[in-house]
């Protein structure tokens, strides 16, 4: 039997379930794993399991549902943990709406916790699910409960949530950030929040606070489909583990420009220094590229949502902070004057570029503190 594993989330990986999951399956048949999401690659590098795990690309949960369907493969296994047996299986319940081939595929869920479940979200695999709950010691969901969990007593096909303009989120705790594609939008005030858009831009939160100047970095959005988080994107203590190290002379430097935290960062990875733009952005940046040895610039404004336990960065890094909504305005001004409106530009001298940078700033009058590592 051909197996696909989509690992998704980091704490999955850093509870080291992952591994020992993956392990677990192969008498089972051939496995092949890949990850879900954008975090859970930082986790994949720490745990040294970029040969276990396949990082090479980008996707979806949903899309690598799809994909090892696409390959051929008999069984999709999804891995999560959640931060809430709820929160867990509404993810799983997404995932699989929204694959368009919806393959034999199996859940498990918060392996590590008493609630620790197992999901056949395919009836022909049940028999499946059933063995692997009761090697692992987990409990067996239907399907239907979690459907009657999720749309407060409905069962799967008697209710669809009504996600043209409101999208209830399931497993909030009060005062936990509100991420939709990689953004901050507000923070939860109660465990009962929606999301409220018109027009494709999110215009309230009931249950929670808003925030406006995300709402703007996201734009018009599709509720339906967008990736709606809560709480830290990365939730472990962990011991970051360097990729790589950078060459400190070269006959040209490679500088990237980033101004969206839900852009892959890790495309940057080949960078010599990175300018971003945003508190979020900036502290989401910072610890991934430092992986792989690569300081940033910040431009911040102070309002900065914390989004991971332990952020990191790279020495030589430098934080510029000014007052309350300058960041958007500093940043434009940069990318418009020093980078000639491109995201990535090759320079002779790093130094010289920091100068031009912290000159564009003093020219621009408004008041800022440095901090550099």
């Amino acid at each position: 039997m051909r197996i696909g594993v989509v690992v998704h989330g980091p704490h999955i990986v850093d509870s080291g379930y992952a591994a020992k999951l993956i392990e677990f399956l192969g008498k089972y048949g051939h496995v092949k794993a890949r990850l879900g999401g954008t975090m859970g690659r930082t986790a994949v590098y720490d745990a040294h399991l970029e040969d276990v795990i396949d990082i090479s690309e980008k996707r979806l949960p949903s899309e690598s549902v799809d994909l090892f369907a696409e390959e051929g493969h008999d069984l999709v296994v999804l891995m999560n943990y959640g931060k809430s047996r709820i929160t867990g299986h509404g993810f799983g319940y997404k995932v699989f709406q929204r694959s368009e081939r919806k393959p034999p595929m199996v859940q498990i869920e918060r392996p590590g916790e008493p609630d620790g479940s197992v999901v056949p979200w395919r009836e022909e695999v049940l028999p499946f699910a059933e063995e692997i709950a009761e090697e692992l010691g987990l409990e067996l969901v239907d399907p239907q409960e979690i459907c009657r969990e999720i749309f407060h007593g409905e069962p799967c096909n008697q209710q669809e949530p009504d996600t043209r303009e409101y999208r209830r989120l399931v497993g909030v705790s009060a005062n936990e950030n509100i991420f939709v594609n990689g953004i901050v939008v507000g923070t939860s005030t109660s465990d009962d929040v929606t999301l409220v858009a018109e027009d494709g831009m999110i215009t309230d939160i009931i249950g929670g606070r808003i925030k406006k100047h995300g709402v703007e970095k996201l734009g018009r959005v599709n509720l339906k489909d967008a990736v709606v988080k809560t709480g830290l994107l990365r939730r472990s203590d962990v011991k970051p583990r360097k990729v790589k190290l950078r060459e400190n002379i070269k006959e040209m430097y490679r500088v990237s420009f980033l101004n969206h935290a839900a852009e892959d960062i890790y495309s940057l990875h080949d960078a010599d220094l990175v300018v971003t733009v945003g508190d979020d952005t900036t502290l989401v940046a910072a610890d991934i590229l430092y992986r792989f040895d690569v300081p940033i610039i910040g431009i911040t404004d102070g309002d900065i949502d914390r989004v991971v336990r332990n952020g990191f960065k790279c020495s030589g890094s430098i934080i510029i902070e000014f007052e309350g909504g300058w960041d958007d305005i500093v940043g434009e001004r940069i990318h418009r004057e020093l980078f000639r409106g491109r995201d990535t530009i090759e320079i002779e001298d790093l130094e010289s570029f920091k100068k031009d940078l912290l000159q564009i700033i003093d020219n621009i009058g408004a008041e800022y503190t440095v901090r550099y590592t």
